[in-house]
């Protein structure tokens, strides 16, 4: 089984897609972390597993680290990410009420 990674650049809503956002504005946070990306995917059912000094490709300067997802040929890469960046923006409304 291949795991799936995933960057909090894939996320962020300060980079465009060129520079390496994967999801729409609208489901884009601000400077997501490992550790919400984490917590997104337990709520989806996925066990996942930080690595803290890895940094994207496109940015290999800053460490941002990565999230491997374990067992997750059941589904698409990019059905991941949406489903997480839903999560980590709804976590996040969560915090701030």
């Amino acid at each position: 089984m291949v795991d799936k990674l995933i960057y909090p650049a894939y996320l962020d809503s300060q980079k465009t897609r060129a520079g390496g956002r994967r999801v729409p504005e609208n489901l884009a946070v601000e400077s997501p972390t490992v550790e919400e990306i984490e917590r997104a995917l337990k709520k989806i059912g996925y066990s996942s597993e930080i690595e803290q000094r890895k940094s994207y490709s496109r940015q290999p300067w800053i460490m941002t680290g990565r999230v491997r997802v374990k067992n997750s040929s059941d589904s698409a890469k990019n059905d991941i990410i949406q489903a997480v960046a839903a999560y980590v923006k709804a976590i996040r409304n969560e915090e701030n009420r």
